[in-house]
């Protein structure tokens, strides 16, 4: 039988692993072509020969995802595969009639049956939607495996926009490792925060690969998952987190409802500030779906470096970029600041916002009076710093994970926002990795 031509629809990530373990070398499949959405700039590239296998000697063009029509029509192709994360059940299904329209099957591959496992015990951490609170859950849980006296090595779903081959295998444990591997704003908020407590974390784009050489340094995989997406690794021990912020969505995002359906002990974020309704609404939704799970009740409660530099100030709110962009969140924990500590008004920067930054303004128009802290690339970076820089504001809060002012020049005074988990009465995360790590 001819090999079944196939697209996969990505966003540089969850797209290349379900290459890697379903596709590369099956002589029973032909990937004409990657599509490429979301993240700006991840097309019109190839995925390289050196990572594509004996079947592809001269690689596999990405296109941009707006093509796929076309690209179907014109290369006889049999099926596609949908391979991106946080994305809406209505979103998903109309890329589905779109796909079927043009003449190809539209596929999602099984969870499980793009997992690699593991040598070693595996504890994943995952979410409902971007934005969740999974970054903080995944620093208290490697924080919990080192008490009960684990090596622990963390990896994180990727984000590999630049160089595919020299971001094969990625390994951080120095604050200077982020510039030897070039990385964008994006990943230093992922990584810088793991590195600042000591935690050795590897990403990249070969996560067989990858889990090896994490294998032979650690006791225990913690897996830092990305977007909502479902986990690269056989967990065993799986733990997703949901926002009361955004109620419902627990079960109407793809992949975020696999997450609620498959975890072991599930974290209900952010009932500090969360409507007291909503974290009941929540709560019963995962029950519904998924009533042998642990619920885990928890806050982040947020502090800030200098609070005299909101009160009664005009702030910019800089907030996470992705949590604001394709995770529709209306606020985050920069406007909680704000209005916690007395800023006397938001200063609205869209009247300021040059190039890339406006044009997420335009592709995002829901935003709002927020500034995501965009910086895919060394062009986008200079674009927010001159954003920040042009707007009429006394004070700029900083919300994301890491300090932005490492990274660019801020000419105003800034105060940055720090959260962590804080897991509130029983059961908690210690109780649930106990109980699991001893299974």
């Amino acid at each position: 039988m001819a090999a079944k031509k196939v697209i996969i629809m990505g966003a540089a990530g969850r797209d290349f692993h379900n290459f890697n373990v379903i596709f590369r070398d099956n002589e029973d499949y032909e990937v004409v072509a990657f599509t490429a959405t979301q993240i700006p700039d991840i097309d019109d590239r190839k995925y390289p020969a050196e990572l594509a296998g004996k079947l592809y000697p001269k690689g596999i063009p990405i296109h941009p995802e707006d093509e796929i029509i076309s690209l179907i029509r014109d290369n006889d192709i049999d099926e596609v595969i949908f391979s991106y994360s946080d994305i809406s059940y209505d979103y998903v299904m109309a890329r589905g009639a779109v796909v079927n329209a043009a003449g190809a099957d539209f596929k999602l591959l099984s969870a499980l049956d793009t997992m690699i496992e593991s040598s070693k015990p595996v504890v994943s951490i995952c979410a409902a939607r971007t934005g969740s609170g999974k970054s903080q859950t995944t620093r208290r849980v490697c924080e919990v495996l080192k008490e009960m006296g684990l090596k622990v090595a963390a990896i994180r779903h990727p984000m590999p926009y630049g160089d595919l081959v020299k971001q094969t295998c990625q390994r951080f444990a120095e604050i200077e490792d982020l510039k030897k591997h070039d990385c964008t704003i994006e990943e230093m908020e992922e990584y810088e925060p793991h590195i600042n407590r000591g935690q050795v974390i590897y990403a990249g784009v070969d996560y067989g690969v990858i889990l090896r050489e994490a294998e032979k340094e650690a006791d225990v995989i913690v897996w830092d998952g990305g977007n909502n997406d479902t986990p690269f690794y056989k967990p065993d021990v799986y733990i997703t987190v949901v926002d009361p912020h955004r109620a419902g969505h627990e079960l109407l995002y793809y992949p975020g409802g696999t997450n609620v359906l498959l975890s072991d002990a599930v974290v209900i974020n952010k009932i500090d500030t969360a409507a007291p309704d909503d974290v009941n609404l929540v709560r019963e939704n995962v029950r519904a779906v998924n009533s042998e799970a642990v619920i885990i009740e928890a806050a982040s409660p947020i502090s800030v470096d200098d609070p005299d530099k909101i009160l009664d100030k005009r702030v910019l709110v800089v907030e996470d970029g992705p949590t604001l962009t394709h995770g529709e969140m209306e606020y985050g924990a920069g406007v909680v600041a704000a209005e916690k500590f007395g800023a006397a008004e938001l200063v609205d920067p869209r009247p300021f916002a040059v190039d890339s930054i406006e044009a997420t303004y335009e592709k995002y128009p829901d935003i709002g009076t927020l500034l995501p802290a965009m910086g895919y690339g060394e062009k986008q970076m200079k674009d927010l710093e001159t954003t920040i820089n042009s707007s009429d504001c006394d004070t700029v809060i900083i919300a994301t994970p890491i300090d932005l002012n490492r990274v660019i020049k801020i000419e105003k005074d800034t105060v940055r926002v720090q959260y962590d988990l804080q897991e509130i009465g029983s059961p908690n995360l210690k109780d649930v990795l106990s109980r699991y790590l001893k299974k």
